[in-house]
Formats: C-alpha cells, sequence, structure tokens
C-alpha cells in the first residue's frame, strides 16, 4: 500500500477519535465515562503515527521537495507540540483541569496538523515522487508501526537515525510496560487496510 493511503487510514482513525473527543465532559463525568480509556487509544495511536512519520516519511519528504526541510521541519515542530500534551494527559487523570486543557488543546492541534499534512505537504509530495516510491514508504510504514512506541516521548529529539535505534529500544519497553500494567489488553488494534 503506498505512503499516504497508509497514512490517510490513520488520519481517519484519529480524526474520528478527535471527533468523539471534542467537548468531552469534564468534572465528575469524565471519571465515570470511559474518557480514560478512549484518550489512552488516542495516545498509542498518535504515538505511534507520529514515530513512524519522523522516522521514514519526513525524510523522504525532505529529499524529494524543494522546500521539503521547510515543511517537515514545521510538521515535526506541530508532532513535538503534540507529544508535550499527550504527556500532559498521560501525567493527569480525567476530572484534573490540566487534564481537560490538554485533551481540548490536543484536540484543536490535532485536527490543524492532519490539515497542513493533507492539504499542504501531500499534494506536493504525491507529485514529486514516483508510484513505486510512495510504495515502498507505505511498506516502510507499516513495518515500522507494528514496533512502534506506544506512549509519547517528547524528550526524545524526533532525528530518524536516533528514533530507528533508541526508539526500537523505547518502543519495545513501551509494549513491555504496556503488557505488565495491562494497558495492552485495552489498546485496540489496528485498524484494518483493504
Amino acid at each position: 500500500m503506498d505512503a499516504l493511503t497508509f497514512l490517510r487510514q490513520d488520519h481517519k482513525s484519529v480524526l474520528g477519535m478527535l471527533e468523539v473527543l471534542d467537548g468531552a465532559p469534564s468534572g465528575q463525568g469524565s471519571q465515570i465515562s470511559g474518557l480514560k480509556t478512549m484518550v489512552t487509544n488516542l495516545v498509542v495511536a498518535e504515538s505511534q503515527h507520529e514515530a513512524i512519520e519522523e522516522q521514514f516519511f519526513w525524510p523522504e519528504v525532505r529529499k524529494a521537495l524543494n522546500d521539503g526541510d521547510e515543511l517537515a521541519d514545521a510538521a515535526v515542530a506541530q508532532e513535538q507540540e503534540g507529544k508535550k500534551l499527550l504527556q500532559q494527559l498521560e501525567d493527569s487523570q480525567p476530572g484534573q483541569p490540566e487534564y481537560h486543557q490538554a485533551l481540548q488543546a490536543f484536540v484543536k492541534a490535532g485536527r490543524e496538523h492532519i490539515e497542513f499534512e493533507q492539504n499542504v505537504v501531500w499534494p506536493k509530495f504525491e507529485a514529486a515522487v514516483p508510484r513505486e516510491q510512495l510504495e515502498k514508504i507505505g511498506n516502510q510504514l507499516e513495518l515500522a508501526k507494528k514496533m512502534a512506541p506506544t506512549r509519547p516521548h517528547p524528550a526524545t529529539p524526533p532525528q530518524p537515525l536516533l528514533l530507528k535505534t533508541l526508539g526500537m529500544l523505547t518502543a519495545m519497553l513501551d509494549h513491555l510496560r504496556d503488557v505488565l500494567t495491562g494497558r495492552a489488553a485495552k489498546n485496540p488494534p489496528d485498524p484494518q487496510i483493504h
């Protein structure tokens, strides 16, 4: 499957979560609403998505486009801000004001980031990259997602080589931690892409 189709499926899944989480209950009601589970699913999906983009997609954008560095830098900066918000969600609980502030900030930022990628970056990238290369990148993304980190790591520099080495260790630790805490059993399966 080509890279943009793969990323579009991920975006569709995340946008669905953002739709559900937009205006989510706060205060006492949020603690019993299942909000924590839904947000955990968002954290997992976004952590994996951004990690694989930073490893495989943004380096290709840098190489393929004249303004690739500028576009990739803007996107990665957005992703880093998103990781900080996801970490705030990991570090707090439903019912706490900072949890709900971070959630609403992420919903807004997530939508803006997806719009930037799909409307600004993707058309240029698709026009510049041969179909075979899009397929190759798509295969890399698909394989990498199975082993990607499941938690945000905002302190890890978003450098592809570092993410491909240190990121693998981090991902293994995330997956082990998920199993030990029971979080893995609550994670949704990856969407089936046809």
